[in-house]
């Protein structure tokens, strides 16, 4: 069974930083795409960061415009988890972040920017920033 767990969430004041982590297990997700989404109360889940195989070890990543700049993602493979580094964190940041993962291992040519394009969902991390 295929499982995708968030951590990392929490309050921080303005400006501050945060790390998400989602370990994976029951597969590996070597050469998946990967993302990391939010949802605010009351708004649509948004895509935030996206992470697509490239071949061999290369990975493409991908930002939302709001977030370029500010975060980063990352993957170690070793421990088969993704990472959402989020730096001067606003007050419009404050949503339940969610991981995904696409069920096929393949090259994935544009960006994967649709919740629709995503298999695997984790239960979510709310994070929380404070003005």
């Amino acid at each position: 069974q295929v499982q995708l767990v968030e951590s990392g969430g929490g309050l921080v004041q303005a400006g501050g930083s945060l790390r998400l982590s989602c370990a994976a297990s029951g597969r590996t997700f070597i050469n998946n795409a990967m993302g990391w989404f939010r949802q605010a109360p009351g708004k649509e889940r948004e895509f935030v960061a996206g992470n697509r195989w490239a071949g061999g070890n290369s990975y493409w990543a991908d930002y939302a415009d709001s977030v370029k700049g500010r975060c980063t993602i990352s993957r170690d493979n070793a421990k088969n988890t993704v990472y959402l580094q989020m730096n001067r964190l606003k007050p419009e940041d404050a949503a339940v972040y969610y991981c995904a993962a696409v069920r096929t291992s393949e090259k994935v040519k544009n960006p994967a920017t649709s919740p629709d394009e995503y298999d695997y969902w984790g239960q979510g991390t709310q994070v929380t920033v404070s003005s």
